[in-house]
């Protein structure tokens, strides 16, 4: 035989599925985008088109379906790791399974008052808002023996109005780019981070304490950072998260960064004092990067797109 058959998955991408909790006239909803990748046994599949070993995509789309109702979602974690768990253990040919989800966030829109002539509008618990900018994400990897889960998020716009400067690099003949020593500082932060939870013997992290906290830890740290450059400011977010995260081991950015020009005011006989700017949104730089606790070596792809 010329070819050999080299890695393969399949299974049913971005099942969209909504769960609404009802606790009596309070709503709360979880909105997930789940795909499923199993990998296994299937080379008869691929050369002689035997099914014999698949499980349809369709069944493991009614599964996330299922599985909303009988387990509810705790988490996107937790929810993940039900369902690698169920493909890996219930289909003998099935060696690995793949959940990745993102997390659409709502929050609750925030009723009249008592006084409100309307009626019962101050008990209004169940109308909500998309929450943020930000999407949250989580990919569970199972073999039937370890577990790896890297969470984190994407598309949370962030900007620092001052605090930031940009000076010292290397100039050449094409360097046109003016030294800064007062500038915006602004990026779409895309970033992943790895637990250290790998076996059912471990104790499991709370996921939804854990993805505030980081969050919060690594927005504190961009605003507290005077940064001389967004490489500097991807370091102090990674390590803030590390030294304060005992359960996350890896952590991955990829800033794009958002650029913002001083507008040339001069020919209107205006002076520009740091207050209007261009804002571009491209060509931009990307600085991308990993940050590790010390003893522990890298897992997360490098181009987060294929994660």
């Amino acid at each position: 035989m010329p070819t050999i058959l080299g890695q393969n998955q399949y299974g049913k991408a971005e099942n969209r599925v909504v769960k609404i909790t009802r606790d009596g006239a309070t709503h709360h909803i979880k909105d997930l985008n789940v795909s499923v990748s199993l990998s296994g046994d299937m080379d008869e599949v691929h050369y002689s088109g035997s099914n014999a070993n698949v499980l349809p995509t369709d069944t493991t789309k009614n599964t996330v379906f299922a599985f909303a109702k009988e387990y509810g979602i705790e988490s996107a974690e937790q929810f993940g790791i039900h369902l690698a768990r169920h493909f890996v253990t219930s289909q003998e040919p099935i060696h690995r399974a793949r959940i990745r989800i993102e997390e659409y966030a709502w929050e609750r829109i925030e009723a009249a008052d008592a006084n409100s002539k309307f009626i019962g509008a101050d008990e209004v618990k169940h109308s909500f808002v998309r929450k943020g900018q930000e999407t949250r994400l989580t990919q569970i990897t199972y073999d039937g023996e370890r577990w790896e889960v890297i969470s984190g998020l994407k598309d949370l716009v962030v900007m620092n109005s001052t605090n930031s400067e940009f000076w010292g690099y290397v100039k050449d003949r094409y360097t046109t780019l003016p030294e800064a020593y007062d500038r915006i500082l602004a990026t779409q932060v895309s970033g992943r981070w790895r637990f250290n939870w790998t076996d059912d013997e471990q104790k499991m992290p709370n996921w939804e304490k854990s993805y505030e906290q980081t969050k919060k830890h690594m927005l504190q740290a961009f605003a507290e950072t005077y940064s001389l450059s967004l490489q500097q400011t991807l370091y102090q977010m990674g390590s803030r998260i590390i030294d304060n995260r005992g359960e996350i081991d890896e952590v991955r950015f990829s800033l794009p960064n958002k650029h913002h020009f001083l507008v040339d005011l001069e020919p209107f006989g205006l002076k520009n004092d740091n207050e209007v700017y261009y804002a571009a949104d491209r060509p931009y730089g990307l600085i991308e990067a990993t940050i590790l606790r010390d003893g522990c070596e890298a897992r997360i792809p490098v181009d987060l797109t294929n994660l």
